[in-house]
């Protein structure tokens, strides 16, 4: 089936209207608007017509309208303008603004301003008396959004402008939501300071403006030869500006058909899923609502879950500017919903360019969706076709990216205090790969546990890389492995069993290699399908290799490249080829027991496998353990093809981004360490390689062995330096 589009709150197309007045301008109205020639002068009119478009929907002045990049610039502009003015102050906003107001205020914060953020009831509003009681008399700006981006709610911004006005305080309010969709008059809003954002409005995307009230003093926050009557410089985006125009042009003139026709379309599809599951329910007031916007909770469904089923229905669980964070909504955990509420609903906004027959196909799809979800007796089972079925749409993560936070666990683990146990050789105390228990003086058991959720689309690859990555913490222990036991979490009403059978299949192939028996395991019902081993090996008591003991002076060794959890988000995204799929495979399905084999050769004082928390953060493990510094050569680390590029592309994987931040703590960068470096350098791993401190003397004969060996991107990466700081540097 063609795509449906209901994201209109995210970003919106180009209309007709649009494009035919864009359009000269890419050939034509090249000129500098601020020529004084007839090409700028060309450019200067078009921009000063499209002024002239916007302030007519705004009801304002064309001079009191200042062009921008966006929303995002207008907000700015309009708070740190106000704020620049004066030393330090108090400013208030809602709990629920889009980041492009909130981390302004939090900015400003740091700077010594003082901030309130107004609560909201269950709908989304904000009570007209908590801002009466918040103003003080060093408040310098109110901004109150005038519709949310993601529940739709509209505000009282003309009430609110009036309390505050009894202050003498100058209002603001973020309308990159709602000019375009509703009716928006700055006079009768009564606000000194309104921001548009263009590709809200199906105009193109990098161009808004702000509507500054004659009379209101703002400080540039951009400053060159003084365009925009000198408040913002930088030369007009004449062709982006020029379809602005326009788009605010074709609103006005059709404003009330293009509203009731939203509203209908949005009415039609949430009474269509509500006639068939009642139990749904509407985040916010559908009555006080932007009329394209419908937030609904779908109990006992996970949103991610959900998305992931409606591959060709294009929505959102939050904000998309976030579509990548894990973190529940802080505008409905603002309106006071449970965690459960949250997590289960889903933003649907229509816009002009959809229409009835897509609104029914979308909302009889999710209908049956959830029924299929939930197990419902009109609906049982699960699709039949194996061939067609992309395990890595069945999950909101992939992998070892789904670790729990490192920050977290480190709050959890300081407060268990486990019993102690003289046999007990290795716990969870140093963050070690595996448990290891001594039976007698010549054998101590290691065990592990590992599962996660599919990384590639294909089951049998996918079995094969979770049970190669749970054999590595056997592996980087110096131990034998002896058996397996499968852990299966499974979504019977969503996947064939054949699919499962598939994943079982590709982990006996591993098995197979390394020629070990399966003895059992243990299977549940679950929304995403998971996967991995517990596995049990032996090793000498005197000669387990743990993650602590590197010593000032060794080499750090590393046997496989990074990049997986950038590559693996890519192949979710569609962005990889099949020879590229393949060779990622490939990487993660080797096993380290090659790696781990001719490691006995040597005397190793430290290992550890590179999984979810990224070379920085397994290697912060080591450093932490052994007391210690390490340094590491960037330009050295090996690096799976392709990655580098998928990061400049902005692909990178939740777990990865949390990694980065936590790394902040310990890792020192050198300046010249690029930020796309810097990301690999703590991308999460699946079935990453072993990680390997022995003395320098040695290191290069063992990188010799491995190649030989077949383990041919291990490298020297870093040493181990004198330090008990346990800091990670970072050169280039």
């Amino acid at each position: 089936m063609e795509p449906i589009y209901l994201d209109h709150n995210a970003s919106t197309p180009l209309i007709p209207e649009v494009i035919a007045a864009m359009t000269p301008y890419l050939q034509s109205g090249f000129g500098n608007p601020s020529s004084s020639h007839f090409f700028g002068q060309e450019s200067k009119h078009a921009v000063e017509s499209a002024r002239m478009q916007i302030a007519e929907l705004l009801n304002c002045q064309p001079e009191e309208i200042v062009f921008t990049s966006g929303g995002t610039e207008s907000n700015n502009f309009a708070i740190r303008g106000i704020a620049e003015n004066h030393a330090n102050g108090h400013i208030i906003t809602s709990s629920i603004e889009h980041p492009a107001v909130l981390e302004v205020c939090r900015y400003l914060e740091k700077r010594g301003f003082s901030i309130t953020y107004l609560p909201v009831d269950s709908d989304g509003f904000v009570n007209p008396d908590d801002l009466r009681k918040a103003i003080r008399p060093e408040t310098i700006l109110v901004s109150i959004m005038l519709a949310n981006n993601e529940v739709g709610t509209i505000e009282p911004i003309q009430t609110l402008t009036e309390i505050t006005h009894e202050f003498g305080i100058p209002f603001h309010t973020d309308a990159a939501q709602a000019v375009g969709k509703i009716h928006v008059d700055v006079a009768e809003l009564g606000v000194d300071l309104l921001s548009v954002a263009g590709h809200k409005m199906n105009a193109p995307k990098g161009v808004g403006a702000i509507f500054i009230k004659t009379g209101m003093s703002l400080s540039p926050i951009l400053f060159g030869a003084g365009h925009e009557r000198g408040l913002r410089a930088g030369t007009e985006n004449v062709l982006e500006i020029v379809g602005l125009g326009k788009a605010a042009e074709v609103f006005r003139k059709n404003e009330a058909p293009i509203v009731q026709n939203l509203r209908h379309l949005r009415d039609e599809f949430v009474g269509q899923i509500q006639t068939e599951l009642p139990d749904v329910r509407f985040n916010g007031s559908i009555d006080n609502c932007l009329p394209n916007t419908a937030n609904l909770w779908f109990p006992g469904i996970d949103t991610n879950t959900l998305l992931s089923e409606l591959p060709n229905v294009a929505a959102s669980a939050g904000a998309a500017c976030h579509a990548n964070d894990v973190e529940p909504s802080h505008v409905l955990k603002a309106m006071g919903f449970p965690t459960e509420r949250i997590l289960g609903s889903v933003r649907f906004s229509v816009g002009r360019t959809t229409n009835e027959a897509e609104i029914q196909q979308a909302a009889q799809l999710i209908c049956n969706t959830v029924r299929k979800l939930t197990g419902t007796p009109d609906f049982p089972g699960s699709p039949e076709n194996v061939s067609d079925v992309r395990l890595t749409q069945f999950t909101h993560g992939l992998g070892c990216a789904c670790k729990i936070r490192p920050q977290s666990l480190e709050i959890i683990l300081k407060n268990l205090k486990p019993a102690k146990s003289s046999d007990a050789q290795v716990g969870f105390e140093n963050s070690d790969d595996a448990a290891v228990y001594r039976l007698n003086n010549s054998m101590s058991i290691v065990s592990t546990v590992d599962f996660f959720t599919p990384v590639v689309d294909d089951p049998f690859d996918f079995g094969r890389i979770a049970a190669a990555n749970s054999l590595s913490d056997i592996y980087a222990m110096g131990a034998k492995p002896l058996f397996a036991l499968n852990i299966v979490a499974f979504p019977e009403k969503r996947l064939p069993l054949a699919v499962l059978e598939q994943i079982l299949h590709g982990a006996q192939s591993i098995a197979d290699e390394a020629r070990i028996p399966i003895l059992g395991g243990h299977t549940i019902e679950d929304n995403e399908p998971k996967f991995g081993w517990a596995v049990n090996g032996i090793v000498h008591p005197d000669r387990i290799i743990r993650n602590i003991g590197a010593k000032t002076g060794d080499a750090l060794v590393l046997t496989k490249p990074l990049g997986i959890g950038i590559l693996t988000t890519a192949l979710k995204r569609g962005l990889l080829s099949e020879s590229e799929t393949k060779s990622l495979v490939g990487i993660m399905t080797e096993l380290n027991a090659e790696s781990a084999k001719i490691m006995e050769k040597f005397h190793v004082h430290a290992c550890t496998d590179v999984t979810g928390f990224g070379l920085m953060g397994h290697l912060h493990e080591m450093t932490s353990g052994s007391h210690v510094t390490a340094r590491i050569f960037a330009s050295q680390v090996p690096v799976i093809s392709g990655t580098i590029e998928m990061i400049r592309r902005d692909v990178i994987p939740g777990g990865t981004d949390t990694n980065r931040q936590f790394s902040e703590r310990f890792v020192e960068w050198d300046d010249n360490v690029l930020q796309s470096v810097r990301i690999l350098l703590c991308d999460a791993q699946t079935s990453g390689g072993l990680l390997i401190a022995l003395p320098i003397e040695t290191s290069e004969e063992l990188v010799n062995e491995l190649h030989r060996g077949g383990v041919k991107t291990a490298s020297v990466i870093g040493v181990i330096e004198t330090g008990d700081d346990r800091k990670i540097l970072v050169a280039p």
